[in-house]
């Protein structure tokens, strides 16, 4: 061992801490419009270079900008703004919820609504998606009641999942909304194989999947990548990179080595890097991305580099690990804010139509609470009948389900 030098081991650590000022000093961002829209059918190993950097439509002053502009019509971005702030407020009602004991557990989606929402509004309603935890925007971007949202929080007598689900791990057949599953990257090699069987059945249907950016370093995230890869599957891969695990940042994932999105690049699936809070480059993304799907061309990974305003879950105080003021100082801002200042600009939105929006977002939300509690919150005596947890496995009752579900006199 003698001249030798002692090993060491890096262990990642956030550029600031609780009682710090937010550090993203050094950071630098492409120009909004800089960034080239390539042909659907670029052979993947010419998309190389889109794995870092960052495709980028408004700029900070509401302007859209470049060939990624998608040119929507005023009407289709009032509904993608209202339906972002029927989600926050949403959001804010349920965490309240919470603390008021009505429930056990909520996961916002605070700073990240226009990647589930953009994306929806943007893929076919018959689309599936397989979503992970923070992707509510997608039903209700797809017109789910929000009571419905609320009776599964509350685990009511009228909770779709009679139960048996955690609260916000929805399901929605008729919606293509897959079940939410707790495990990490589950939801990937599921979307994948879905994807491959629509394919193998000659459906015109493609499959989008979220995960989070911690996720990827989960061995179900690279099964589902090189499935993906060979076999060409119509799916969408979406990494939303949100900078924070529920204590630990994005470099304890892989995040100070690379970029996310170039994961992709070593299975040979085109890889994008969006700016989420930008609602227009979100939704135009994911048209290419779907596009190409359609078209046959296979899969794409697309990172969606965003920040996670509020904490992890109901469970988690994000005041014990990241500087209190880190989501107001992040530059790449608020997307409704940003969207907002984009309709404002083209005279199509107001201040006081943004007022009279978000005062009828929480009406709205208010008034599907009332008819949820109503119903009753969770912990309400009898809300579920013991037999109902029989039910619903098999086609057909077996004998020892049968047996049982007689001895427990149901």
């Amino acid at each position: 061992m003698t001249g030798r030098n002692a090993l060491d081991l890096h262990v990642p650590a956030p550029r600031a801490r609780p009682g710090d000022t937010p550090d993203f000093s050094g950071w630098s961002f492409p120009e909004p419009g800089d960034t080239p829209r390539p042909d659907v059918d670029t052979p993947a190993a010419e998309l190389r270079d889109f794995a870092y950097g960052l495709i980028r439509v408004l700029d900070m002053e509401g302007a859209a900008l470049g060939r990624w502009a998608p040119r929507l019509d005023a009407d289709t971005l009032r509904r993608g703004l209202k339906t972002m702030l029927l989600t926050r407020a949403f959001d804010e009602r349920m965490h309240r919820a919470q603390r008021q004991g009505k429930t056990s557990f909520y996961m916002q989606c605070q700073g990240e609504e226009a990647i589930s929402i953009a994306q929806a509004m943007a893929l076919a309603p018959d689309d599936m998606c397989f979503p992970s935890y923070r992707q509510q925007g997608i039903l209700i971007a797809r017109g789910y009641p929000l009571v419905d949202m609320m009776h599964q929080i509350y685990s009511n007598r009228l909770d779709p999942m009679k139960g048996r689900q955690l609260p916000v791990m929805y399901s929605s057949k008729k919606d293509g909304f897959f079940t939410i599953s707790g495990n990490l990257a589950t939801q990937v090699p599921q979307a994948v194989g879905w994807a491959m069987a629509s394919a193998y059945s000659g459906d015109g249907r493609i499959a989008s999947t979220w995960l989070g950016e911690g996720s990827t370093a989960e061995g179900d995230f690279h099964a589902a990548m090189t499935f993906a890869g060979v076999y060409r599957a119509p799916v969408i891969v979406n990494v939303v990179n949100n900078q924070w695990a529920i204590s630990s940042f994005q470099g304890i994932a892989g995040g100070e080595n690379t970029t996310f999105a170039a994961r992709g690049v070593g299975y040979g699936v085109p890889a994008l890097r969006v700016d989420g809070n930008d609602f227009l480059a979100v939704y135009a993304v994911m048209q290419w991305a779907a596009e190409r799907a359609r078209s046959n061309l296979g899969p794409t990974l697309i990172e969606h580099f965003t920040y996670r305003a509020g904490p992890h879950s109901t469970s988690d105080d994000p005041a014990r690990y990241r500087p209190a003021d880190e989501a107001r100082a992040w530059p790449l801002g608020d997307p409704i804010e940003r969207l907002k200042a984009h309709l404002i600009r083209v005279g199509e939105w107001s201040e006081d139509q943004h007022r009279a929006a978000q005062e009828e977002a929480i009406d709205t939300v208010r008034a599907a609470g009332r008819d949820a509690e109503k119903v009753g919150v969770l912990g309400v005596e009898g809300a579920h009948e013991i037999g109902s947890m029989f039910e619903d496995v098999y086609k057909e009752m077996p004998w020892h389900l049968q047996r049982q579900r007689d001895e427990a006199g149901a």
